[in-house]
């Protein structure tokens, strides 16, 4: 019995060994290429270590697409995105947990059901009419506000599978002692929802970072205001002959490196959150 114990972890080691591989390749060739500079790229791309290395490909991205102001911009964006997505997963979540509502399970399952359906670029055109409407067209916050008020249906699922593993006990000693529904979410509830809200908070900071179809149409007509992930697109066609390979692939080497940082941050709430959130209710 060890024996087969014994061979199923060896087993299993080396399928971890061979996905982290195929995970990590891709990103160690861009980290290398980046380091290349574009003539050896274009003569020599299928090679993945440097003949010499180059750092000036980061300085020269930096410059060439103010990535200083980019930068910025996605900051910004996907601050006001994830404060906004756990404000509404969070309320709407402990509504759908705790409140006792007309139709509620109904409503419930109309969301949950829009899990499967994948809109992609469908609703983009109304989207945008909807924020010519509101003259937010051409700037972030058309992104900001179509993101936050989508109905992440995932978010609201894990916030209330969360709150319907906790005891009632104590906003039931809340309720006595005169708290109301909203108090007791504030004072009692939010405070031990940090777990899944560090879940949700890295789930849409990394949506909101690497989103570019979005971001890219709302700011065709204010390139001034657009994200990293638009710019660093517009680093390909930066050069004057043939494309900057070297400066895009800097560009997405600076772009992956906050959400790394974020990730392990904040990786043990995350992972706790994201299976408490699948396993309890």
């Amino acid at each position: 019995m060890k024996t087969k114990k014994y061979i199923g972890t060896i087993f299993a080691y080396i399928f971890l060994a061979i996905l982290f591989l195929f995970v990590i390749f891709p990103i160690f060739c861009t980290a290398m290429s980046s380091l290349k500079t574009n003539f050896e790229i274009l003569k020599n791309p299928g090679s993945i270590i440097p003949e010499s290395f180059t750092f000036d490909n980061y300085v020269q991205a930096w410059k060439i697409a103010d990535f200083s102001k980019y930068t910025f911009n996605s900051i910004y964006m996907a601050f006001f995105i994830v404060l906004g997505t756990l404000f509404f997963s969070t309320m709407a979540g402990y509504s759908f947990a705790r409140s006792n509502f007309r139709g509620k399970n109904k409503l419930f399952l109309m969301l949950t059901c829009t899990m499967f359906l994948g809109f992609g670029s469908i609703t983009i055109y109304p989207t945008l009419e909807i924020a010519k409407f509101l003259h937010i067209n051409n700037s972030l916050w058309g992104v900001i506000l179509s993101t936050v008020l989508g109905a992440n249906v995932i978010n609201l699922f894990l916030v209330r599978n969360y709150i319907m593993g906790l005891d009632l006990a104590i906003e039931e000693a809340a309720e006595i002692d005169g708290c109301n529904f909203i108090m007791r979410f504030f004072l009692i509830v939010l405070p031990i929802l940090r777990p899944i809200i560090a879940t949700i908070g890295i789930l849409s900071f990394q949506g909101a970072w690497n989103n570019y179809l979005l971001p890219m149409v709302f700011t065709l007509g204010n390139p001034k205001a657009a994200p990293l992930t638009v710019g660093i697109v517009a680093l390909k066609g930066s050069g004057q002959g043939a494309a900057s390979w070297n400066l895009m692939l800097a560009g997405t080497m600076i772009s992956i490196v906050p959400m790394i940082i974020v990730y392990l941050i904040f990786n043990k709430q995350f992972i706790h959150g994201l299976t408490s959130g699948g396993v309890k209710g």
